[in-house]
């Protein structure tokens, strides 16, 4: 019997993640998901069985992915990764004329920093660094509309998301002579936690300045977002197309809302900051 194909995918507990790990499963892929809580791993592998292996670490630790990636390279025994996904990421806001630092760095390090330690682990694994492999494995990394259109205080998640799409360029270049290819999954609105965790947003801090009743009508934005957006499993179907088609574009927008994603592509900056400055309450009077 032929062995499955394998794929790692990062930050699969809850959201596209786990949406991902579904409908990858259910396409024959054995999947390597990385969670950092062990009630996760448990969770999950009890949901999706033998096709699902957990990897216990935190983007951000070095030595921890590089010992997922060593649990990996033992499991393949010898045949070559079918795909990695960098999924994994959180969402800061804020104003950033008054965001504090750690907040900022945080964002840095897990949605680039922690792409970068993932890659460079599991890239050997792809086929990538030493002699083409027969079928070498592709990166597909998990940008945002975002990645294109900045909103105002989500300028850390933005700025993430605006390097993601340049360092997938970058690497896409780069891996030439391997045979692996990078390809960009942008999703609109999905319906995820990580909207959720608006409410959770501390805004009070900010209530002495000129942003506070404009990140208030973004709160409730963001928790709109929450209930109306795209199910994680059209994003994972998006995965799949990106992992298995024969000639992959270099970038798929996933949307719930194609007329938005074509004004932020076509109409000028300048319309787009007053259409966004009007609706937010942030032009002067």
């Amino acid at each position: 019997m032929a062995r499955k194909k394998s794929v790692v995918v990062t930050g699969v507990s809850t959201g596209i993640g786990w949406g991902a790990v579904k409908v990858l499963v259910g396409k024959g892929f054995h999947v390597f998901g990385s969670v950092r809580k062990p009630a996760d791993a448990d969770r999950l592998k009890a949901e999706f069985g033998d096709a699902f292996t957990p990897l216990l670490f935190d983007v951000t630790d070095e030595a921890a992915v590089r010992a997922g990636a060593r649990q990996v390279e033992a499991a393949l025994g010898g045949a070559t990764l079918a795909g990695l996904v960098n999924n994994a990421g959180v969402a800061v806001a804020g104003p950033l004329l008054y965001l504090p630092l750690d907040e900022w760095k945080k964002q840095l390090d897990v949605n680039l920093t922690g792409v970068v330690i993932v890659t460079q682990a599991f890239a050997p694994l792809l086929g990538a660094g030493g002699a083409p492999a027969p079928e070498p494995g592709r990166i597909v990394n998990i940008s945002s509309v975002g990645g294109r259109n900045a909103n105002p205080f989500m300028a850390p998640y933005c700025t993430t998301k605006f390097g993601l799409e340049g360092l997938s360029e970058s690497l896409r270049r780069e891996l030439l002579p391997f045979g692996v290819d990078v390809v960009v999954v942008a999703p609109g609105a999905v319906a995820t936690p990580i909207w959720d965790k608006a409410d959770e947003t501390d805004t009070t801090r900010y209530a002495n300045t000129v942003y506070a009743p404009a990140l208030e009508k973004l709160r409730q934005f963001m928790l709109a977002i929450g209930k109306s957006g795209l199910p994680p499993e059209t994003i994972g179907e998006a995965i799949a197309t990106a992992l298995t088609t024969a000639k992959p574009k270099v970038r798929y927008v996933v949307s719930p809302s194609p007329m938005q994603v074509l004004m932020t592509e076509i109409l000028p900056k300048r319309t787009l900051d007053r259409i966004t400055g009007r609706r937010l309450g942030l032009l002067p009077e």
